[in-house]
């Protein structure tokens, strides 16, 4: 299926093919040995990491777990949590575990979470998943958390910085997310309604609008870094550039950057280096004003 669509730009009307800009796995054919070097660099890191907490439930269905690497044997570290990709309907943490070896390196606690995926679930079932997994964390940990993700992990992390959590938990801080780190993430549902990406999730327009963290309220300070890789499409650098300048102009602290030469798979190399930018992005983001505080 194709879905077409016109976009107004400076120049008139632009034809926009949103079947191509969304297919990732079609504009990356490679992308079943990335998959699988990911999968065994993951299954390597969690063989090699003792210490790891693995399986632990915060929610009640089987698919509502995280893993936690902690970079030493205390749990007095400060605390990131990374969402999976996948267009809400793919993979889970086990995929991405080797991510948090850089994480760790550089002093910080690396949690990933899982989630229900669609069409079992709705997509603001998900939302709702992915923040309970943090208020988790802030009730087993007692501290604020960073939030980082990918693809539509990258749309979940934008939802927890625009959380109002008082109206989840009285007792919790309000900035319990104070910060987050997207990777070609999504923030405007609506041109996945046309495509096929759109099977599974079964969203109409104004569905696709209500989970939409692009259009959400903020509430206090916020800092979004919006990370897409340079050779993807249009539309993930339109994405990253967008929510980054909207959020800006809403009071919150953003940065739009590309990661040159990467794809939507490759883009997530860098995590994995304890030196790279974004892995040194993250452990600023982490080191902020209340970014660990108890």
């Amino acid at each position: 299926m194709f879905a077409f669509r016109y976009s107004r730009n400076l120049a008139g009307m632009t034809l926009i093919d949103y079947e191509s800009e969304y297919n990732n796995r079609a504009r990356v054919p490679e992308h079943p040995g990335i998959i699988a070097g990911w999968k065994e660099a993951a299954a390597a890191y969690r063989a090699s990491h003792a210490a790891a907490e693995l399986g632990v439930a915060y929610g009640a269905s089987a698919r509502q777990t995280m893993d936690i690497f902690w970079p030493g044997s205390t749990r007095d570290a400060p605390l990131a949590l990374f969402v999976h990709g996948g267009y809400w309907q793919a993979f889970d943490p086990t995929f991405f575990s080797h991510l948090a070896k850089a994480a760790n390196k550089n002093g910080i606690a690396f949690a990933l979470c899982g989630y229900d995926l669609c069409p079992q679930v709705r997509l603001g079932e998900i939302i709702e998943q992915v923040r309970a997994s943090a208020l988790f964390l802030w009730k087993r940990y007692g501290r604020r958390i960073v939030a980082s993700g990918h693809s539509a992990g990258g749309h979940l992390t934008a939802c927890l910085l625009a959380t109002e959590w008082k109206k989840y938990d009285a007792a919790a801080p309000e900035d319990l997310v104070p910060s987050g780190l997207s990777i070609s993430g999504l923030f405007d549902l609506v041109p996945l309604v046309p495509t096929s990406v759109n099977n599974a999730l079964a969203l109409d327009e104004a569905e696709a609008v209500r989970n939409s963290p692009l259009y959400w309220p903020l509430s206090g300070s916020r800092v979004l870094d919006a990370w897409v890789g340079g050779a993807e499409s249009s539309e993930y650098l339109r994405q990253s550039r967008t929510v980054a300048e909207e959020w800006k102009a809403r009071g919150a602290e953003t940065a739009y950057r590309e990661v040159a030469g990467a794809n939507h798979f490759t883009v997530l190399d860098p995590l994995s280096d304890p030196e790279s930018q974004i892995s040194q992005r993250l452990r600023a983001l982490l080191a902020g004003p209340g970014r660990a505080l108890r």
